[in-house]
């Protein structure tokens, strides 16, 4: 049975995170701020537990593309709700919908791809 039989478009999940001191760039000076990078982890970490119930045991999801924009600060402190929703199931490459907003509107929104890999794939080089 292929890995990804259970996965269906439409699934989602939401999380909420608080936006701390090591998630937070300061290099445009100012008040630490919600850095692009940390945003997209965040992006990616809810993107795979979109799947994870819904997999072998065996295996798991790892991100091979993402398509983001930046649109707006989240300052240290504040809570930031990331939503990831499959839209597209094609064997075993996967495609999300993701966002990341806090109370006052859109912080990040665009597109994110994992492939569904066996466990200990990565660790062997394939």
């Amino acid at each position: 049975m292929e890995p990804s039989a259970a996965l269906r478009p439409g699934l989602v999940v939401e999380r909420e995170f608080e936006v701390t001191e090591t998630m937070a760039t300061r290099h445009v000076g100012g008040p630490g701020v919600l850095s692009t990078p940390a945003m997209i982890g965040l992006m990616e970490r809810v993107a795979q537990a979109v799947t994870a119930p819904h997999l072998p045991a065996e295996h798991t999801t790892v991100g091979f593309e993402v398509n983001v924009r930046h649109r707006a600060p989240a300052a240290v402190g504040e809570r930031v709700t990331v939503r990831a929703e499959l839209l597209e199931v094609d064997g075993r490459k996967l495609l999300f919908r993701v966002e990341a907003r806090t109370a006052r509107g859109v912080v990040g929104e665009g597109t994110h791809r994992r492939t569904i890999v066996r466990l200990g794939q990565l660790a062997r080089g394939r």
